[in-house]
């Protein structure tokens, strides 16, 4: 199995997808397109696709140009029946690509939330490896509109648009299961004053979430993981 995984941003954690990935023995290829790194022209050589989350917005093509061509790639990648996976700045690029609207700063969510998982969602090959509800950190402003054609597959009180799939095996997710406890405390540790201006009171209030809703965040986010890794070859 072989991978292309796009960092969007100089912090990029692999996290519980790279745990997954590691899994499966795939082998893979980084690119940082943000950095000026050119991105692959099509999905030849590989069984997969994989856009992470950055700080800038998914139409932010005057500072960064890559984009317009990242969003081509996935779109690519789909239509050869090759398996995508968009995470937060990743499934609002992936929403584009497909013809949905880039909504900016309409939905804030900063820590672990609930996301609940929809008819589609629980029947999904995917998504159906999670509980009906479930902790699971955010960190975005961003959203966007359902894709035409699009299977919209898990929601939250703060962002409708949490997940959903096009063709067989892409899928687009908001949140960010990859982020497990111990990526989270790496970010305490490198973006404490950037965290603490996300949610005040956010590092004496996160032992005791990370006790909880992380553990609880860290078992689905694996889950997911897996259940997408599964399908790249499938």
């Amino acid at each position: 199995m072989r991978v292309a995984i796009v960092e969007n941003t100089a912090i990029t954690h692999h996290g519980l997808v790279g745990v997954a990935l590691h899994e499966a023995a795939a082998r893979i290829e980084v690119f940082k397109p943000w950095a000026g790194q050119p991105l692959p022209t099509d999905a030849a050589g590989f069984d997969a696709l994989i856009s992470f989350g950055g700080e800038q917005s998914a139409l932010d093509d005057h500072i960064h140009p890559y984009l317009v061509q990242l969003a081509g790639l996935m779109r690519a990648f789909t239509e050869a029946d090759r398996a995508v996976l968009g995470i937060c700045l990743g499934a609002q690029v992936l929403a584009r690509a497909f013809g949905g609207q880039n909504l900016l700063g309409a939905a804030p969510e900063f820590g672990w939330h609930e996301v609940s998982l929809l008819e589609a969602g629980r029947a999904d090959p995917v998504l159906r490896a999670l509980p009906a509800a479930f902790p699971i950190f955010q960190w975005h402003s961003d959203t966007f509109t359902l894709p035409p054609g699009a299977a919209h597959l898990a929601t939250s009180g703060g962002a409708a648009h949490q997940a959903f799939r096009t063709g067989r095996a892409t899928y687009g997710v908001q949140f960010h299961f990859e982020a497990s406890r111990a990526v989270i405390a790496d970010l305490n540790r490198d973006l404490p004053d950037l965290m603490e201006k996300m949610e005040p009171g956010w590092l004496a209030a996160h032992p005791a979430r990370a006790a909880t809703l992380g553990a609880q965040a860290d078992a689905a986010g694996l889950a997911l993981a897996r259940a997408w890794v599964a399908q790249v070859q499938v």
